[in-house]
């Protein structure tokens, strides 16, 4: 759990202890906890989510109960997932892309983690392949860091960001391999050009190119951006009404698209992932 948590209520579109088991469960099938690790206290626990001790002892009852968290005397909670260490190679007659975009804050790298696992797929994550180097070239053109709305920003490095992601894609199918790519893609999805290119540059490598746009409510985007407490994220919390006037929350991707519902009143994730695997491979395999 981030510490950016601490201070931040978590919505209520569902139970508070209910929210609180959903995102332990997507982070421990996303591999972001691990198996055997232990989990913090029910003090920590309740202090990092802004709940009562009472909702995490709830939360805690139903990870136990579904046997992904173990509790053991004296020694505290701990995650329960031994398939994490079983690997999983899917392998398909042409390569695959899976191209996942989404507002900031909707759990589409939690889903390009668990397609990953599904299938040992490389996962390129534009935030983790660029962030390093887009934080010193902001920093060298006297901006902060953190800055992702400015002119000079989405003119000057922006494209650059994409640019990197697109090679490091193509490279991956040049030697036969599929793919799972995860950046917003907002501008991108919303130019039916480039989309189109996009597919035809795929086909031309003999790879099947599968846009996936996840959708999430405001309340619950907001949930997962405090939880993650990233600083870039600092001036959407700040005025968050203002933020969302910026998003169009029932956009769609021109074309052929596989439709993700990461609301708290959506299925599964995981169980959503394994049902887009379950499309991507049958147009492949």
């Amino acid at each position: 759990m981030s510490p950016g948590d601490r201070s931040a209520r978590i919505s209520r579109s569902e139970s508070l202890h209910q929210q609180v088991a959903r995102n332990i469960r997507n982070d421990i099938a996303a591999g972001v906890l691990r198996d055997g690790q232990p989990l913090p206290s029910t003090r920590d626990l309740a202090s990092q989510w802004g709940v009562s001790v009472f909702t995490i002892n709830e939360a805690m009852r139903v990870l136990i109960d579904e046997g992904v968290v173990v509790s053991k005397a004296r020694a505290g909670r701990f995650v329960h997932a031994p398939e994490q260490a079983r690997r999983n190679e899917v392998r398909t007659t042409r390569p695959n892309v899976l191209m996942v975009g989404g507002y900031a804050g909707c759990g589409k790298s939690e889903l390009g983690r668990m397609l990953a696992r599904e299938t040992g797929w490389p996962m390129l994550d534009k935030d983790t392949i660029t962030r390093a180097v887009v934080e010193v070239a902001l920093v060298a053109l006297g901006l902060s860091a953190n800055d992702r709305e400015s002119q000079q920003y989405l003119t000057e490095i922006r494209p650059r960001e994409y640019e990197c992601l697109t090679n490091a894609m193509l490279e991956n199918l040049q030697c036969g391999s599929s793919v799972i790519v995860t950046a917003p893609f907002v501008k991108e999805f919303h130019d039916e050009a480039w989309v189109n290119r996009t597919r035809a540059t795929c086909a031309d490598m003999n790879a099947h190119l599968t846009l996936v746009w996840v959708y999430c409510d405001a309340e619950t985007m907001l949930t997962y951006i405090r939880h993650r407490g990233a600083a870039r994220d600092a001036s959407k919390i700040e005025d968050w009404p203002a933020y969302l006037t910026s998003l169009d929350l029932q956009f769609r991707p021109p074309g052929d698209h596989y439709l993700i519902d990461n609301s708290a009143s959506g299925e599964p994730l995981q169980t959503q992932a394994k049902a887009l695997l379950a499309a991507a491979l049958e147009k492949v395999q």
